[in-house]
């Protein structure tokens, strides 16, 4: 049996004559804050309907009643003991009480038995009246024995009684859970989705307000004229049939209460029994969900107050006329067209299951909304289906076709060998469906295994990224029902290839002109960072595009640092190159010995020297603005005999560069900062 933990539970409880502590209407609401509210039914996460529940429940509730409310696993992932008290019985404030209950977010277990404890002991069970009622999608999670804890809260309380809602239960499920509500002498519903489950919360809200509503017994029978029964004029109309399943519409003439209800249940049933249902409110129409099984039923308009019927009108369900039309054959894991007659709801289901699969069996399905066809995507596995149309209320299928699910034939193709991070083309004969992937991925790798993807679309081709780790890979086409692969091809990835250079030795804040042997893909990056980082450090870098050369800045922090060329994949680092980075106005030697003052004032002559050059017959000392490229310049004086240049500085203040250049082979073999100022 799964083990699911509680949705919600509400304990009402009414004070004995005797007992000043709690008032005759007193309600503890407990609400599940496990983990598995987060499941979902019908797509929408079990802690939004419980919300939604929750929110109708307290803005219907009489105002005369005192509402409180105790949750359980919304501190702790994996505490038993996380059940807190979080509003005592008190006067009802609506806004506050949502508000509050739409700030619990779901995290831990399902103490359901401790849960019953706290909350009877809070009322005081033992000295009043208890009535709790239950909804749960499953089973105690914390080895408490929630039918044993009710047996006994029974057994020891003044009058404790335990209804209980089933919430999207198998019927284990509902079998364990109806146990509860039988130890106790309460009823038990089971609802399969969100409509559903508001009609059973409102009909055990009904069985707890009738309850409530009972007068106690005087100490001594008085003999006392009998009231009379107050006159009600509201008539209610109805169509005199009904589709299964269908919404139609009703009209009352008028309304005494606006927490009054409208509801449709069989002829004749008894006094307080609910089916589809809604508040009135301030209208006089609105609609109702006929029941799945075809009958003679009756609209009644019941007061929110001891639940009497004041109207009713007669209403035959008859079977729906429905028809639905599929292909014969469809390929695994493809989208397929599916039609139908009409429409008998719009929150009616459209699914594709095993041939012969129980009612309320889904695989992938939609609501058909206000559509007449739509696309099913077939199941992974080959075999027989068959596509069902569902009603809302109760999961009745109205009608079927079967439709055989074949194997698909498909071809993918990828190169034998790739380079690591590199990009590659594949191919693939055919197209499943357009949210199948290509994926590559260690050979033999389980199935499901996801690396580098995509979905294929409409294409037949594509590219992906090898792995920056060589070694023996496959690319494959996998199904998007199931994960299945349909075809799988083998590919080598070798050891990335490249080399990279930059200038050995830079000023800190300078461009460094960096060249790389090749690209092996777009998205590689070039990097610099400390000497010896760590791989996948990166500092100031560049996508590598398809370019051979660029340019980074240079750190600020003078020191010994290494350009890398990295992969995209992985970030893995293919190439190094290393980088000495010295201090912004540090003198640059490559063979000048080049030699000038760091300091002087605008206009000043200086005097530059040097001890070295090279054979080149044009070789040039020049001054330039320190940022400008190096083959331009201010004033330039070639080199003669002589070892030593006067230059006249510029007027304007700032950062000067001389330097010694090798014009014929486009070198710089000096450069020395002078600071103008």
């Amino acid at each position: 049996m799964r083990i699911l933990p509680a949705l919600l539970i509400a304990v009402a409880a009414s004070a004995l004559p005797l007992s000043a502590t709690h008032a005759a209407d007193d309600v503890m609401i407990i609400y599940d804050a496990s983990g598995s509210m987060w499941g979902q039914v019908d797509g929408v996460n079990k802690i939004t309907t419980a919300r939604e529940v929750m929110a109708d429940l307290v803005k219907s509730w009489p105002e005369d009643t005192n509402l409180g409310l105790i949750a359980y696993g919304h501190r702790s992932a994996g505490s038993c003991s996380d059940i807190e008290t979080m509003i005592t019985p008190q006067k009802v404030d609506r806004n506050e009480f949502i508000k509050t209950v739409n700030a619990i977010v779901p995290k831990g277990k399902t103490p359901i038995s401790d849960s019953l404890k706290q909350a009877a002991d809070v009322l005081q069970y033992r000295d009043n009246n208890a009535t709790i009622v239950l909804i749960s999608d499953g089973l105690e999670s914390c080895h408490g024995d929630p039918c044993a804890v009710a047996a006994e809260l029974q057994k020891n309380g003044v009058d404790f009684t335990a209804h209980v809602v089933g919430f999207d239960l198998d019927q284990k499920g509902n079998e364990a859970l109806s146990c509860i509500a039988k130890n106790t002498g309460g009823i038990f519903v089971p609802a399969s989705n969100a409509n559903e489950l508001k009609d059973a919360l409102r009909q055990v809200q009904a069985q707890v307000t009738q309850e409530q509503a009972k007068p106690e017994p005087a100490p001594e029978p008085v003999a006392e004229p009998k009231p009379e029964e107050p006159e009600y004029d509201v008539e209610i109309t109805a169509p005199e049939q009904a589709i299964t399943g269908s919404s139609f519409p009703v009209s009352w003439s008028s309304v005494v209460n606006q927490y009054d209800k409208v509801t449709i249940v069989a002829a004749g049933a008894k006094e307080g029994t609910y089916g589809d249902r809604f508040d009135v409110g301030k209208k006089q129409e609105g609609h109702l969900t006929a029941p799945a099984q075809p009958g003679m039923y009756e609209v009644r308009y019941t007061l929110n107050a001891g639940g009497k019927t004041i109207a009713s009108t007669p209403v035959e369900v008859v079977e729906a006329e429905q028809g639905v039309s599929a292909p014969e054959q469809v390929i695994a894991g493809s989208s397929f067209p599916v039609s139908w007659t009409s429409i008998v709801n719009r929150y009616d289901k459209v699914t594709i299951v095993p041939a012969g699969a129980k009612e309320g069996t889904y695989g992938d399905r939609f609501d058909v909304e206000k559509k007449l066809e739509g696309q099913l995507t077939a199941p992974a596995q080959p075999g027989m289906y068959e596509v069902r149309y569902t009603l809302n209320t109760g999961g009745k299928t109205l009608a079927s076709t079967p439709v055989e699910v074949t194997e698909a034939e498909l071809g993918i193709s990828a190169p034998e060998q790739v380079m690591a991070g590199s990009s590659f083309p594949v191919s693939w004969s055919s197209v499943v469906n357009r949210y199948d992937k290509v994926t590559i991925i260690p050979a033999g790798a389980k199935e499901g295994t996801y690396g580098d993807r995509f979905d294929v679309g409409k294409k037949q081709e594509g590219h992906l990224t090898a792995p920056a780790q060589p070694g023996m890979y496959e690319v494959r086409y996998t199904l998007n029902a199931g994960g299945k692969t349909l075809a799988s091809t083998p590919v080598e990835v070798t050891e990335a290839k490249v080399t990279i250079e930059a200038t050995d030795v830079v000023r800190a804040n300078t461009p460094i002109e960096i060249r790389w042997s090749a690209v092996i893909n777009r998205y590689d990056k070039v990097t610099i960072v400390p000497a010896g980082a760590k791989e996948g450090t990166r500092h100031n870098r560049f996508d590598v595009g398809q370019r051979l050369e660029g340019t980074l800045k240079a750190p600020a922090e003078p020191g010994l640092y290494e350009v890398r060329y990295t992969l995209n994949a992985g970030g893995k680092t293919v190439a190094s190159a290393p980088v000495e980075v010295v201090a912004e106005t540090a003198a640059l030697d490559s063979g000048a010995g080049l030699q000038a003052p760091a300091n002087a004032k605008p206009g000043a002559s200086i005097t530059v020297s040097w001890s070295g050059g090279s054979d080149s017959k044009d070789q040039r000392i020049v001054l330039a603005k320190a940022d400008a490229a190096d083959f331009t310049w201010i004033a330039a004086h070639k080199v003669g005999d002589d070892k030593s240049q006067q230059l006249t500085l510029p007027d304007e203040p700032g950062r000067y560069e001389v330097r010694y250049l090798d014009v014929s082979n486009t070198t710089v073999l000096g450069r020395a900062i002078v600071e103008v100022k």
